[in-house]
């Protein structure tokens, strides 16, 4: 391979005209390496204060540029590595090519995946919503996660650039979401100002992003948005509380979440019982076996409200539950006997025992299905005082239920 070298700075141009012959020459013959070499080779400036980058006429540019996207299209992987450091030489006049390729799906995915790391070397406002485009559409996981970091990447430097575009209208959602996956505090003060934003989608994203942060200003902005009109943000608002257990008393949250108990949109209502089960607050508690054991209660919020006791990790949750299986009917019996199952702690394990085993004595007639849960359940307790039920049940009448007491049988043994 020849390296060329200028004499003056008069010849200078012909030198590089020089350089990119042989660049194309090489890649005529799909030698990569050399292609990058010569590439290397051409004049940098730091002049401008923005890192190096090379001094080319328009159309040396655009062949040096064609260079580099033939290898990165065509070269392998090594060869895609090592043109995609070069690319930031040739300036941000790369960046609208590269936009509209990594948007491009007739490109190879591995050539577009490249490109959102070249991007990520531009800052700039058609850069981060080409990203936040690719997260939006795209299905490939690998594009969707490259794009992802490509985005935190950049992070604070895009969010001047963003906040001037949530003052366009037909940018502000997208503006939205490339916050939301920024997720760095400067984005709270922008997204706390789109939180009482006309267009609902917009709100909800601002609520769904907000809760990520744990600052003074966001409690507040989420107590309004539990009561917003639109369903889509009270759900937002209730799941982002429902990881806040530490401000359940400050903020009186088991007061504000009570109400969306009984919401006319059902996802509500579950994100709703879900928070409340995770304040692990006696008053939450009560709330759940109230809204639980009233007939108007629809089945499907009667099997999250079952799942929210569970997860309050109290030993009135567990009483509750016992008092619910009194009534209940056989999904929700088969459900409360799951949750009571799967109890970790020492002291809520012996009271769940207990409440099974109560269970089975006083029923006479349970289903099929409902014996095999008790026996899967008193196996994943570990508990030798089941151990008389178990017994019974290995002797059952199902199939089933006998080998899912024999397996339990074994758990305790094992644990023993």
């Amino acid at each position: 391979m020849t390296y060329i070298k200028p004499e003056t700075t008069e010849n200078s141009a012909a030198w590089v005209k020089a350089i990119l012959k042989q660049g194309r020459e090489a890649a005529q013959r799909q030698n990569w390496l050399e292609v990058s070499q010569q590439l290397q080779q051409l004049p940098r400036s730091q002049a401008d204060g923005s890192g190096e980058q090379f001094i080319l006429s328009p159309e040396d540019w655009q062949k040096a540029f064609n260079l580099a996207l033939n290898m990165l299209i065509q070269g392998d992987f090594q060869h895609q590595w090592e043109i995609s450091k070069i690319f930031s030489l040739l300036g941000k006049q790369v960046v609208t090519p590269l936009n509209a390729l990594a948007l491009d799906e007739t490109v190879a995915v591995e050539v577009r995946w490249f490109i959102c790391q070249i991007l990520g070397n531009f800052p700039e406002q058609s850069v981060v919503l080409t990203l936040v485009q690719l997260l939006q559409q795209s299905q490939e996981q690998e594009l969707m996660t490259i794009a992802g970091k490509t985005l935190s990447k950049i992070g604070d430097r895009a969010i001047d650039a963003l906040v001037a575009l949530l003052s366009q209208s037909e940018y502000r959602l997208l503006a939205a979401n490339a916050l939301s996956y920024i997720r760095s505090v400067a984005t709270i003060e922008p997204l706390l100002a789109i939180a009482n934003d006309q267009k609902a989608t917009i709100r909800a994203l601002a609520i769904n992003t907000l809760g990520s942060f744990h600052d003074s200003r966001i409690p507040p902005v989420m107590l309004i948005a539990l009561a917003d009109r639109a369903s889509l943000v009270r759900k937002e608002a209730a799941i982002a509380l429902s990881f806040r257990p530490d401000l359940c008393r400050k903020l009186d949250l088991v007061r504000h979440l009570q109400p969306l108990l009984f919401d006319l949109n059902p996802e509500v209502c579950s994100q709703a019982a879900v928070a409340l089960g995770r304040m692990q607050q006696e008053s939450a508690t009560k709330v759940l076996f109230n809204v639980l054991i009233a007939e108007a209660t629809p089945i499907t919020l009667k099997l999250d409200l079952v799942k929210a006791l569970g997860w309050s990790k109290l030993p009135s949750a567990i009483t509750y539950l016992e008092q619910a299986l009194t009534d209940a009917n056989e999904l929700i019996t088969q459900e409360i006997i799951l949750v009571l199952g799967r109890n970790q702690n020492r002291e809520l394990k012996s009271q769940s025992v207990e409440v099974l085993i109560n269970f089975w004595q006083q029923e006479k007639s349970l289903s099929p299905s409902i014996r095999q849960t008790l026996a899967t359940s008193l196996g994943e307790l570990h508990d030798p005082l089941a151990r008389p039920v178990l017994a019974q049940l290995a002797t059952d009448s199902d199939r089933k239920v006998q080998l899912h007491a024999l397996a339990a049988l074994k758990k305790l043994s094992g644990s023993a």
